[in-house]
């Protein structure tokens, strides 16, 4: 009979998570720790991964290997094995069950259903797949590694941050491997382009739902990813989504230097990667109060949209089409209309307004974000009541979607509308805020 190993699991929930404050250490961040530790002290990449500490936990695996019994210890605080506890079996495997003993038991008075003698997580967490890594690898691999990348994004789109990223992460664990597989340079330089923009994605994914620490260690790993592989396109999109948490974590300097970086060798990258680094840095300039410049620089932005051909885009900006690049150049343009104060139409509402009615069916979390901004300017600059109208939608619209980010820019809209709270569209719209928020926490 498999013992569940429960001291290691009390130990590490003991342990305070990093990311959630409050709340014990999460099985990938034990073994996301124990990587890091066995990196600094034998300056060797380890693969260690949630699934594996499930295993570790369900007493699956007694004894694991040297270097992770060493990890372990050391990021749980534990003076020997034997205080995890772990104990040298057979191939540091404790014997598996029969398959049979394994399978949930039949309910006699529900023939057909079975009881799981547990909750539904608690059976799942027993059970653990492991894919292998080829030897060598090849071309199949980089596009395996490409599909699930695109999968990831559009649930990420689609759906928010929040039902995407440990799945995600979960791919980049497997597909870093491939990493070390024998392959030909081309291959490998394409295979470190291919994990790295997947590295991307699952740190734009954790971004989303405010878990920072975790988007950092991937926009890193994304772009140590771009410098192995030899990809300016890659190396100039990560540093870009580098600068768009660095300006929503209010660290403008660091944001302005990182998007700058980005531009570095922009002869290297395509029009369209230029119209969107053109437009970050005029989206930092007009929230800066440098607004002569940031009008400058979109213009700058759409000459580069002009002149695009989306043939020449690597797969990872599929989405900066005409109804992104009218809503993030709005987005810029926001601080300079408030700024100015100018009445509607302007150039920020208009192009606002065109990204809402361009943005299609597979980017609902792109059309909510410039929803909310319209409703936030015309708040501010227009009429209210048009502008708690287009902000109720913008709440509907934002219900299903598990981001942290729109829930920050719902709140920028409540604040923005607070002076004209005793209207009572106005107040109906800050009361719709206020439960989405309540409901969704």
């Amino acid at each position: 009979m498999v013992t569940p190993n429960t001291k290691l699991r009390a130990a590490r929930e003991a342990k305070p998570s990093r990311a959630n404050p409050g709340e014990g250490t999460t099985r990938a961040e034990l073994a996301d720790a124990v990587n890091l530790y066995l990196w600094d002290t034998r300056k060797t990449h380890y693969h260690l991964d949630a699934d594996t500490i499930k295993r570790y936990e369900s007493g699956r695996v007694g004894w694991p290997g040297e270097a992770y019994r060493e990890g372990l210890r050391a990021v749980l605080d534990a003076a020997t094995d034997a205080d995890l506890p772990f104990r040298p079996t057979r191939r540091g495997r404790v014997p598996a069950p029969r398959a049979v003993a394994a399978l949930p038991a039949a309910a006699p008075d529900r023939p057909g259903l079975v009881e799981l003698g547990s909750t539904p997580a608690g059976y799942l967490a027993l059970t653990s797949v492991e894919t292998p890594v080829p030897k060598r690898i090849g071309w199949t691999d980089v596009e395996h590694v490409r599909a699930i990348t695109c999968a990831a994004a559009m649930s990420e789109n689609r759906f928010g941050g929040g039902l995407s990223c440990e799945a995600a992460m979960q791919h980049l664990r497997w597909a870093a491997r491939l990493i070390d597989a024998r392959a030909a340079a081309d291959v490998r330089d394409a295979v470190f382009e291919a994990v790295g923009n997947l590295s991307g994605v699952v740190a734009f994914s954790a971004f989303d739902i405010a878990n920072h620490d975790a988007a950092d260690r991937c926009f890193r790993f994304a772009l140590w990813c771009a410098d192995q592989g030899k990809s300016w396109p890659l190396r100039a999109n990560t540093l870009a989504e580098m600068s768009r948490m660095a300006a929503y974590l209010g660290e403008a300097d660091d944001a302005l230097s990182l998007i700058e970086f980005a531009q570095v060798r922009s002869d290297r990258v395509s029009a369209t990667a230029r119209a969107m680094l053109w437009t970050i840095r005029a989206r930092l300039l007009a929230s800066t109060g440098r607004t002569d410049e940031a009008i400058a620089e979109v213009d700058r932005a759409d000459e580069h949209f002009d002149a695009r051909d989306p043939s020449a885009d690597p797969p990872w900006l599929c989405y900066y089409d005409e109804a992104e690049h009218q809503g993030s150049t709005g987005k810029a343009l926001v601080p300079v209309a408030q700024a100015r104060q100018e009445p509607e139409p302007e150039p920020a509402a208009l192009r606002l307004e065109a990204a809402v009615r361009l943005q299609g069916v597979d980017y609902p979390r792109s059309r909510t974000f410039s929803r909310i901004r319209l409703a936030a300017l015309m708040m501010s600059t227009g009429d209210p009541r048009q502008a708690a109208s287009v902000g109720r939608q913008a709440v509907l619209d934002a219900e299903p979607l598990r981001s942290r980010r729109i829930l920050k820019e719902l709140d920028n809209l409540a604040s923005v509308s607070e002076r004209h709270s005793r209207i009572e569209d106005v107040a109906a719209l800050r009361w719709d805020i206020a439960s989405l928020t309540r409901h969704d926490t």
